[in-house]
């Protein structure tokens, strides 16, 4: 399967959009095992934005980062305790637009399977992992439906382990199912992608 994803990627053109809006970086870290896991984490109920949430490890962009891969690392070693060294990076995916207007760029890596994380408790709840073939068989728990200019975007809801997996998050899983592995789940792209937005 990884190395399905790394050919497909090795020559994918992720989408992208100028925007002046802050910048952040987040770590789709992909176990390196025969059903590889993602890693996914749960956010603290104590923060002020995306309290409790469930979300890649990453974050926003510091002055002092050199670029987006940068920050992703920085900030996955900082949430999870995983070292930048630990870290096959493939390619980034389709840039987006969070809730709070911050322009994220996701980063696909592969970690070692027996890899031991801890989680930040300022931070986080939990870390979890879900194996990639839960996604792949589109057991959605739900599809939100979002409204911009008049237009309907729908993205599909997952549960697992009594986490729900939505909104950004479930969107970059899909990308990354449907360019790597062919998941064909439906996915119109976001309405930050289209030029008269």
């Amino acid at each position: 399967m990884l190395n399905q994803l790394r050919q497909r990627l090795r020559t994918y053109e992720p989408r992208q959009f100028p925007s002046r809006s802050p910048k952040a970086g987040v770590l789709i870290a992909l176990t390196d095992s025969p059903d590889p896991q993602v890693i996914l984490t749960k956010r603290s109920s104590r923060l002020s934005t995306h309290s409790g949430e469930v979300a890649f490890p990453g974050g926003k962009h510091d002055s002092t980062d050199p670029d987006l891969l940068f920050t992703a690392l920085r900030e996955a070693e900082e949430e999870i305790g995983l070292s930048p060294r630990d870290v096959e990076i493939l390619s980034p995916l389709g840039q987006v637009m969070s809730k709070h207007s911050l322009q994220v760029t996701p980063w696909v890596g592969i970690v070692p399977a027996a890899i031991e994380l801890t989680p930040n408790p300022d931070e986080l709840e939990a870390i979890f992992r879900v194996p990639l073939s839960f996604f792949m068989e589109d057991r959605r728990h739900h599809t939100d439906e979002i409204r911009f200019k008049g237009k309907s975007h729908f993205v599909p809801a997952y549960e697992y382990d009594g986490h729900i997996i939505w909104g950004l998050t479930a969107y970059m899983l899909v990308e990354l199912l449907n360019v790597g592995f062919d998941a064909d789940i439906p996915m119109k792209p976001r309405p930050e992608h289209y030029r008269d937005c």
